[in-house]
């Protein structure tokens, strides 16, 4: 009895698996072609592929080598990966701990309010996130009252001693700020509610012109740009979310008159209240700082570098005085906040409404300490590498 099977010759076979090989190797260089085909800041890049890489990286990697040598899980135990957790992010980007991943789908505008904790300071969480509201038209144009103390002069000079090593006559740090005119309810007597915390003078170029003048002290050259951002705005018509478009100029403007400015910090006012925004050390009070990194743009991680290195000193010599370091993303923010100019650019949240200006004001000198103390060890290292 005769068998109706087919025989294919191994020959055949192999002609088959040859080409489903080269179909393979076609289309895994297409689908590269079509990553690397867009513009560099929409990308799909490493960061992507990162998220869903993260939960195995590390405990993944220790729970499989403990299953093979028990000194792995007795040295440092880590529990496996939640791999159904993971699976639900891969297939449907929700993430079981961030509820933001599901509502941010269903209420209108709530992802303005996404971003990405990246170094969560105490008492940070997504509750906490600095938090960013164009004010309205008629308290932009009102003339409010200032504190008679907010702009008085810090000319407190006289007991510090001369650096011992400077930039010269070079300035090499830039300061500015795009919503020049955050303020501060202690600034303001005639002023009780946060959303109208906004002056012409008594706002947070206070802050930048006393991190300048700190700098300088510790031998830093650094130029301070006060330019009033909401000025040009209101005078051509146009809303609060031009405000980075208007201060990128000014970046722009100052790098391409000096080459020696290598640090851009946009200095900002957070309209949290002052028990998110407030740390006691040692006996002194002091508004508490946020860096926030944009995400939307090729070179993030490098401005995420430098975030991280001042952040890691704040938290070694004042523990608490960061609130952390988180990167801004997707619709309702500029998600490049200039720092897609410079590899060495942050924004710094300098505490919220209800700060005082002595507590802004120690902030700024410490936060000009870690810097210098950073800059001067890197700088010592490029002159002795030649």
């Amino acid at each position: 009895m005769y068998s109706n099977r087919t025989i294919v010759p191994a020959r055949t076979f192999g002609r088959r698996w040859f080409a489903f090989m080269l179909l393979g190797f076609w289309g895994f260089f297409c689908f590269a072609s079509i990553l690397t085909a867009f513009q560099s800041d929409v990308r799909f890049g490493s960061r992507a592929f990162q998220q869903y890489i993260d939960p195995l990286a590390n405990g993944g990697l220790m729970h499989v080598l403990s299953m093979e040598n028990e000194y792995f899980r007795s040295a440092a135990p880590v529990p496996p990966p939640n791999l159904r957790s993971l699976a639900l992010q891969s297939i449907s980007t929700l993430q079981p701990e961030d509820h933001r991943s599901l509502l941010g789908k269903e209420l209108p505008g709530f992802k303005a309010f996404d971003g990405e904790v990246l170094v969560a300071g105490e008492g940070t969480d997504y509750t906490s996130l600095p938090m960013e509201s164009p004010p309205p038209l008629e308290v932009l144009l009102q003339e409010r009252q200032a504190a008679a103390d907010a702009l008085k002069q810090d000319n407190d000079e006289s007991s510090a001693p001369p650096p011992s090593q400077t930039t010269g006559d070079r300035d090499v740090v830039f300061v500015y700020h795009t919503h020049a005119r955050e303020s501060f309810l202690p600034m303001l007597p005639d002023v009780t509610e946060p959303n109208e915390a906004y002056h012409t003078e008594a706002n947070i170029t206070l802050v930048g012109e006393k991190l300048g003048k700190e700098l300088e002290k510790r031998g830093i050259g650094t130029s301070v740009n006060k330019h009033d951002v909401t000025e040009a705005i209101l005078a051509n018509g146009e809303t609060h979310a031009a405000s980075y478009d208007y201060s990128k100029s000014i970046v722009q403007e100052a790098m391409a008159g000096n080459e020696d400015l290598t640090f851009f910090f946009d200095l900002h006012r957070d309209a949290l209240r002052k028990d998110k925004t407030t740390v006691t050390i040692n006996g002194e009070t002091y508004a508490r700082v946020f860096f926030v990194i944009g995400g939307k743009h090729a070179r993030y991680e490098e401005n995420l570098q430098l975030a991280k290195n001042i952040n890691d000193r704040l938290e070694e010599q004042y523990p608490g005085l960061s609130r952390g370091i988180m990167t801004k993303t997707g619709p309702g923010t500029n998600g490049k906040f200039n720092q897609d100019l410079s590899p060495n650019a942050i924004l710094i949240e300098f505490g919220g409404v209800d700060n005082t200006k002595d507590e802004l004001f120690r902030t700024a000198e410490v936060i000009a300490e870690v810097f210098a103390s950073t800059y001067w060890e890197v700088e010592k290292v490029s002159t002795e590498g030649g």
